[in-house]
């Protein structure tokens, strides 16, 4: 009797799981198998904004299931300041790919009633230089005891980072800022996106002041441009 229960239990459970979506609304593994500049229609969590203007908004988004990044979604100032992180939406657009980036774009939104999701971050500093990586596009990610690496500056001088890729900018001009870390014997490049997390954050004055050499603990979304670019939105040091 007890095992017929749990099947019993097991099969309601798996029932709900699927009801939870309404009809049209894919999990985020049939999003991932989906062909490009198709429609897709997914349900999912806010968990940062990158910025406004043009009544188009950037946002990065979540579900338990996976992620989703929506490039220049079409909204009011108003309903962008709605979007507060953990509010759950539902998206209809186009799968688009931008040098590796996969996003959803030309979009229409509407905000659903449920309990706010926030998403944890994933650990992948195994996973850094893998092809496993990938699948974990645009999620929350952590990365942990990695060490500051010089970069070249605008001079030819040995820097922890730079503003701008190329070392063009300055402080005060709220420049993307740039900065390599070795972990586990390879070097990769992270970026603090100023739309995202600007001048006066906290992680924008952390990183500027970073010293080569520095170990650190990061957090940020698994941003693709050209193989692995992650927008940092937290450093602290080592633990």
């Amino acid at each position: 009797m007890k095992k017929i229960l749990a099947l019993v239990l097991a099969l309601m459970m798996t029932v709900c799981a699927f009801a939870a979506l309404a009809e049209g609304v894919m999990t985020h593994e049939e999003y991932v198998a989906a062909e490009l500049e198709t429609e897709v229609t997914v349900e999912t969590y806010v968990q940062a904004k990158q910025g406004w203007w043009d009544n188009k908004g950037t946002i990065y988004t979540q579900a338990p299931d996976g992620a989703y990044f929506l490039y220049e979604l079409p909204l009011s100032q108003e309903d962008y300041d709605k979007l507060v992180p953990g509010t759950k939406i539902r998206v209809t657009g186009y799968k688009a790919e931008w040098s590796g980036e996969v996003e959803i774009t030309d979009a229409t939104f509407e905000i659903l009633e449920a309990d706010p999701f926030i998403a944890e971050p994933l650990d992948v500093t195994a996973l850094l230089g893998t092809d496993e990586l990938a699948a974990h596009q645009n999620e929350l990610i952590a990365v942990k005891g990695a060490v500051v690496v010089a970069k070249k500056d605008a001079n030819g001088n040995d820097a922890a980072f730079l503003y701008n890729w190329d070392g063009s900018g300055a402080a005060g001009n709220n420049n993307d800022l740039y900065f390599d870390l070795e972990v586990n014997g390879a070097v990769y490049s992270f970026t603090v996106e100023s739309y995202l997390c600007g001048e006066g954050t906290e992680v924008y004055d952390a990183v500027t002041k970073l010293n080569i050499g520095d170990k650190i603990d990061l957090e940020g979304f698994l941003y693709w441009y050209n193989g692995a670019n992650p927008h940092v939105i937290a450093v602290k040091a080592a633990e």
